[in-house]
């Protein structure tokens, strides 16, 4: 099934391999919010556990240098992509409050950012990762 939007979530190459995964998680619980249809229905197996819902879609995984994210982010900001966005100073806390008033405390276009997280229209995402190489 080829889906009208799509989900793309960009890491910085340079991080750790634990940081990559740490943000992409984080990425990702951002990205469940962007609607209410981008998540599906809550799983069941044949005993009757019942398991979360995730999302309905493929989400692709891209990885990009610190001025290919910068890149991205512009674009994304520019064609108004639901973003959510991971910023280095992110690793050094432990909680929601202190994050959020990180990422306020600078300016779009001088955060350092470790990761971002985008949904949209299928063109406009496409658009806005071009050149960028999928995760391996």
């Amino acid at each position: 099934m080829r889906f009208p939007t799509k989900i793309a979530v960009i890491v910085r190459s340079d991080l750790a391999d634990w940081q990559k995964l740490n943000v992409t998680a984080f990425l990702s619980s951002g990205i469940a919010h962007a609607t209410g249809d981008i998540v599906g229905e809550p799983y069941e197996d044949g005993s009757g556990n019942r398991y979360l819902p995730m999302f309905r879609e493929p989400v692709l995984c891209f990885t990009a240098d610190g001025p290919g994210l910068a890149t991205v982010h512009e674009r994304a900001l520019r064609r108004g992509l639901a973003t959510a966005v991971y910023t280095d100073e992110l690793f050094a806390s432990d909680n929601d409050a202190d994050n959020r008033a990180a990422v306020r405390s600078v300016d779009a276009e001088k955060l350092t950012l470790a990761g971002l997280a985008l949904y949209g229209p299928r063109n406009a995402v496409d658009r806005t990762t071009k050149g960028l190489k999928l995760h391996r």
